[in-house]
């Protein structure tokens, strides 16, 4: 996508809430890598996505700064419904938390510092083992297929599983590659795996940096 286009399809779009707009700029001022942040296109995306499926129990696999998990939020029509959202670097706590407060719906995002298999524990201890509606994974991409093995049995039959950069700057579609380069072997590998998986339908939506979009049957 050229930078015209994507100017021209936010000028055609509604306008990003205030406080969202505010995280975004502070990711980019206080993090290394803020490209990681799912900005407002896949934001107001998954926004919809939220608003179309009507979860009650949604669950994110890698925070980063909030951004995608407060756009879920902000989908949600249930006061009882709830994101639970897992990240491993507690360095970002702060941050998440301050937008968490400024957000109308923030105070239904549970967050855990923590690895997935600890959070899982944690969440089936407070929902007494609940099924997912919705799962978000972007975290990690060496860990992906892990991610996805771990919580498609927690997805309830029909619910639906989305992973961001699957495309991984186009480097899925090298014809060689490096046996260094993990992270490109790993999304190529999750691809593969899900590609052939009779448990989900599937499709690649070309968003950003690709994200996937599995259903379970």
């Amino acid at each position: 996508m050229t930078t015209d286009i994507e100017r021209y399809i936010i000028s055609h779009s509604d306008p990003e809430p205030g406080y969202l707009h505010g995280l975004d700029r502070q990711t980019h001022l206080r993090t290394i890598q803020p490209r990681m942040c799912s900005g407002h296109l896949q934001g107001s995306l998954l926004k919809t996505f939220v608003q179309m499926l009507r979860p009650r129990l949604v669950l994110e696999v890698g925070t980063f700064t909030g951004y995608s998990a407060l756009s879920m939020a902000a989908g949600f029509d249930d006061d009882d419904a709830r994101l639970h959202t897992v990240e491993i670097n507690d360095e970002l706590e702060p941050l998440i938390r301050e937008y968490l407060a400024r957000s109308p719906r923030g105070g239904q995002v549970v967050l855990h510092i923590c690895g997935l298999a600890q959070a899982l524990d944690e969440i089936d201890s407070e929902t007494g083992g609940a099924m997912f509606d919705l799962v978000f994974i972007d975290a990690d991409k060496r860990e992906y297929l892990d991610y996805y093995e771990a919580v498609l049995p927690r997805v309830r039959p029909g619910g639906f599983i989305l992973a961001d950069n699957v495309l991984w700057d186009g480097h899925v579609v090298d014809p060689v590659v490096r046996p260094s380069d993990r992270h490109t072997r790993a999304v190529k590998e999750f691809n593969d795996f899900v590609a052939a998986d009779c448990r989900v339908e599937k499709f690649i939506l070309p968003i950003r940096d690709g994200m996937s979009v599995i259903r379970k049957l």
